[in-house]
């Protein structure tokens, strides 16, 4: 599908895979609506990126701040490409070192955002794409983000693994769902990515956790990302499908 002079909406694309996507579709002539929280550094980002780039305040999980970004969207071009790139982590375990049972609200508050909002984005993606005319048979292409912790999830992930395995199991669904409106739908699984979650850690731990990836044993880019999404943009056969990025990783319990 070509994508020149048409617009987009990347979700977390403030920053780590989102801003790298969004980079991606703005060096192929797309109108970006990059969308993050209000505290992000989003307003700098479309600044750097360009003219053809324009930041939206906003929570994925929020039905009206998000109608509003699709609407800003939707009067730059035809939206034909929604990428959600926003989630949340947060260590939880099932019982507490002293038996005590996990947070209830943490795992609500991972699961909402990492579920519930992929859903609010892809029910309001699909909605802006349908009103779009086809073109090279299709009308455009959602694309969502999983994780490989939803195939392996590690000891303390259960919320973020959940969370992560449900937008597993909503692709498959979607894209037979939107297959009438010429709507694809894919996620990408990235592995263990170099991005500002990670760039908090030490680097000896970073090197170890790299040494864990059989090949190539470095931590994922984020412009590998990037280049899945546009592959998964430019091929019309790609639909209904996860796609793990990881470098042959499989998580270990711990």
């Amino acid at each position: 599908m070509q994508i020149k002079n048409t617009a987009a909406v990347v979700t977390g694309g403030a920053s780590g895979l989102g801003r790298a996507t969004a980079k991606g579709l703005v060096a192929a002539g797309v109108q970006v609506v990059i969308v993050d929280l209000p505290a992000s550094a989003g307003d700098e980002v479309a600044h750097i990126l360009g003219r053809n780039a324009h930041f939206v305040a906003a929570d994925v999980c929020d039905e009206v701040q998000m109608q509003s970004a699709f609407r800003v969207a939707e009067a730059l071009g035809p939206v034909r490409t929604t990428v959600n790139c926003a989630g949340i982590g947060g260590a939880l375990r099932i019982l507490d070192r002293d038996g005590n049972p996990g947070s209830l609200s943490h795992f609500e508050r991972v699961v909402r955002t990492n579920l519930v909002g992929t859903f609010n984005v892809l029910r309001l993606a699909a909605a802006s794409i349908a009103k779009s005319d086809v073109t090279e048979e299709e009308r455009g292409v959602i694309i969502l983000t999983s994780s490989i912790a939803a195939y392996e999830g590690q000891i303390g992930q259960i919320p973020y693994a959940s969370s992560k395995a449900g937008v597993v199991g909503m692709t498959i669904v979607a894209a037979r769902d939107l297959a009438t409106r010429l709507i694809r739908v894919c996620t990408i699984a990235p592995g263990v990515f170099d991005t500002p979650i990670l760039a908090r850690l030490p680097d000896n731990v970073k090197a170890s956790i790299a040494q864990s990836i059989p090949n190539p044993a470095r931590l994922g880019r984020a412009t590998e990302f990037a280049s899945l999404v546009m592959h998964l943009i430019a091929n019309p056969m790609m639909n209904g499908e996860t796609i793990r990025l990881d470098g042959a990783l499989r998580m270990a319990p711990r």
